[in-house]
């Protein structure tokens, strides 16, 4: 029980615990069997702790503890294991042992500010991707200044190695027990859990905190952190409460992850699409328009031009029939379905025209799915493979929009199959197989794929989607291919496959998906004509191999730092003259390797040749072609690439082999830069 004459912000526990011998007379003792995930066994007379079960099975696994899995169950250390049971021994070398000193450096950030900053009042702090934060109500601004003081407060709490103990509280009572520290917010959040629901507290040293756990065993396991930022934040996220501040930090296994994952932030700072775009002119958001909203400029529109022309032949080559649709249906379309009843909030209010109720598309595949109604099919034509590159509309919230990441108007690379079950696997390993493709060409050869079952929210019988996941574990399964089951990330209609890329500094992104849907013919009651002569409902595969348009373009800039495969670069080649007496000869030459297919400008400027070659290797040109009197006389061409490496001087001919040949390999082959 904690002793609420202390001070506010510190407390006193009584702990209850029972000392076992090694064997009492009139109390028999379970005799616990733990499982460990080799396989083995260990027996012990008496309930242990995990902690007991790492020292028994070496002290220094005792020592690199930080958590238990009991029967699949997340636990501390201190967890009394009574009878048998599988363990798991969690380290910071598993993903759960890192999530575990993550929540623990929050309440260790939690317990720095108290200790700097009494008055302030502490209210949530979760794990975040690669990190974690805390909300706090405080009467001033946290500074740049006070972070530097937090962080090196928490440097001294971490060196005092406090042990963090846990105890359980009546609800009303840790009411009570918060709102006697001062410590509102809390009070408020333990008010709203069930009265018959026990209350979890963490104490270490004068520090203790509502949380459901678990934690390290002491403070001195949290040796690799840095507080990064401080921003606003609404209470419980509602912008009619009052504004929190939230410090955001990171938290690793140990220094040189911290390290590396700080080296990552400083890349990704320096690939930033939005200010590489700008250097190079390649898009803009133009606020004027609304925000969200991209405007290619022409280098950029190039990169998307090639982009696109090779998306479209690889599908013709693939099969494929290509589609063009409105931007507008009417608004029955969408509850057909069943977007306005899972999607709404992404979604556009509808426009009024002719006393009819229009909507600004948010997905394409409806559209699809009125061209197969347009005319009754047979078994004969299916599969029916139809893509198109559609502008859709999403509402997205001012805040949440990041260059081209997060938008309101993209293109995406969408496609919908129709076919027959029987067609399932063949269909969905030929998706498979394209998409890695062509991911590879451009310069993608490392992905993380998941397959993603039924949410929550979601239509279909519990039949429909048993089979739908089946066949899509069973085409990945054929092609050998390693996943992980995402639980519950599916779409409402209907599960799927997911491909996660990695980029040249490591981070994953979502682009590709393929999702798998037996509902969406059922709403629409879609048919075909089987071989019997019956009507029956076809299958169909929605897929995206690219994602947004906008949004891969922004991960390609970033993944070449602007520095594209000569496939791709808005400019390949840039002719530069060393005085007026080769402008005609290095002019021809950009406009012959024009006429050749290549995108080549001429730099005629009356500027020094270094400055002209320092601003094409800025643009971040691969091939500068820079002429004087012996190329001119010689009719040749003196190659250098945008990494300074002097290629020598070669015919013109033998130089648009090269290129041509760099562009046949696409991303699989890098520029020597």
């Amino acid at each position: 029980m904690a002793d609420e004459t202390a001070a506010p912000g510190s407390v006193q526990i009584e702990t209850r615990g029972l000392s076992y011998g090694s064997r009492l007379t009139e109390l028999e003792l379970p005799m616990p069997i733990i499982t460990l995930p080799d396989g083995s066994q260990r027996t012990f007379d008496h309930p242990v702790t995990v902690h007991d079960v790492a020292a028994n099975i070496g002290a220094g696994l005792a020592k690199a503890a930080l958590a238990g899995k009991v029967d699949g169950r997340l636990v501390d250390t201190s967890y009394v294991i009574e009878g048998d049971s599988s363990l798991a021994i969690v380290t910071a070398r598993d993903a759960e042992g890192l999530e575990v000193i993550r929540h623990s450096t929050a309440h260790l950030l939690a317990q720095a500010v108290k200790r700097l900053f009494p008055s302030a009042q502490v209210t949530i702090g979760p794990v975040i991707e690669d990190g974690f934060y805390y909300d706090f109500a405080f009467e001033r601004a946290f500074t740049p200044e006070d972070l530097e003081k937090i962080e090196a407060e928490m440097e001294k709490l971490a060196a005092e190695d406090l042990k963090v103990e846990r105890s359980v509280m009546p609800r009303d009572e840790a009411v009570s027990f918060f709102r006697t520290m001062g410590e509102e917010y809390k009070a408020q959040i333990i008010a709203d859990i069930p009265s018959d629901q026990p209350i979890s507290l963490y104490k270490q040293g004068d520090f203790i905190d509502l949380c459901r756990g678990p934690h390290v065993p002491g403070t001195g396991k949290l040796q690799a952190f840095k507080l990064m930022k401080v921003a606003g934040a609404y209470w419980r996220g509602d912008s009619r409460n009052e504004m929190l501040q939230r410090i955001y930090g990171t938290a690793w296994s140990d220094k040189k992850a911290l390290k590396e994952y700080l080296h990552r932030l400083e890349e990704a700072e320096r690939r930033d699409h939005r200010r590489i775009g700008r250097d190079m002119d390649l898009f803009s958001i133009q606020e004027d328009a609304g925000g969200g909203l991209v405007f290619w400029h022409p280098k950029g529109a190039r990169i998307r031009r090639a982009i696109e022309d090779y998306w479209r032949d690889r599908h013709e080559k693939a099969g494929y029939e290509l589609l063009f649709t409105p931007h507008i249906a009417l608004e029955n379309l969408w509850h057909t379905s069943g977007h306005t009843g899972f999607y709404r909030d992404s979604m556009y209010k509808p426009l009024e025209e002719d006393e009819q109720l229009y909507q600004l598309k948010p997905m394409n595949c409806p559209f699809h799915i009125l061209v197969y109604k347009d005319r009754l099919h047979s078994y004969r034509e299916l599969p029916f493979r139809w893509a198109e590159l559609g502008t859709v509309y999403r509402h997205e919230m001012s805040g949440a929009l990041h260059g081209l990441m997060r938008v309101r108007g993209f293109t995406q690379d969408d496609a919908h199959i129709f076919c027959r079950e029987e067609q399932i696997e063949s269909e969905i390993m030929a998706i498979l197989d394209l998409t890695l493709s062509m991911l590879q060409d451009f310069g993608f050869h490392e992905y993380e794929i998941n397959l993603s079952t039924r949410p929550e929210q979601s239509v279909g019988s519990d039949e429909i989607w048993d089979k739908a996941t089946a066949a899509l574990k069973a085409a990945l399964e054929h092609k050998g291919l390693a996943f992980a089951v995402d639980e519950g990330g599916g779409a409402f209609y209907g599960p799927k496959i997911d491909i996660k890329i990695q980029d040249a500094i490591g981070r994953k992104w979502q682009c590709s998906t393929v999702q798998l849907d037996f509902n969406l013919p059922e709403r629409f009651d879609l048919e075909y004509v089987a071989e019997d002569g019956q009507k029956r409902r076809p299958i169909m595969i929605h897929r995206a191999l690219l994602g947004s348009i906008e949004r891969f373009f922004g991960v390609l800039i970033e993944h070449y730092e602007g520095k594209f495969p000569v496939w791709l670069a808005p400019v390949q080649v840039a002719v530069m003259n060393i005085t007026d007496r080769q402008a005609d000869y290095a002019q021809k030459l950009a406009q012959t390797l024009v006429s050749r297919g290549i995108r080549a400008t001429a730099d005629l400027r009356n500027e020094k040749i270094g400055f002209k070659i320092r601003e094409h290797t800025l643009q971040r040109v691969p091939y500068l072609l820079v002429v004087g009197d012996r190329e001119v006389e010689n009719h040749t061409v003196a190659v250098r690439t945008r990494g300074g490496k002097d290629l020598g001087t070669m015919a013109l001919d033998a130089f648009v082999d090269k290129v041509n040949a760099d562009v046949a390999l696409r991303g699989r082959a890098l520029l020597e830069d």
